[in-house]
């Protein structure tokens, strides 16, 4: 099963076109330039992609911060594992 920090920071950093950024798990999206909602569904399609996972679209309203989004693709892995 993919590592999902390293991955989570790689989609991020390809995103962005930014191969240098600090990203934290307290790194809010909306804080990160240029950053749009659409920005977030490409992010969470290209999780759902790597990691074999889905999303609802009600989570997607609680994706606020990188750890965010660390924690709900760590949480759905787990399921997925049961």
């Amino acid at each position: 099963m993919a590592e999902p920090v390293s991955e989570i920071i790689a989609i991020l950093r390809e995103l962005l076109h930014d191969n240098d950024i600090e990203l934290e798990p307290t790194t809010r999206f909306g804080d990160l330039a240029g950053w749009d909602s659409m920005d977030l569904v490409s992010v969470v399609v290209e999780v759902e992609c790597r990691f074999s996972l889905q999303f609802e679209l009600p989570e997607l309203d609680r994706l606020n911060t990188i750890g965010d989004l660390l924690a709900m693709t760590a949480a759905k892995q787990a399921l997925a594992a049961v």
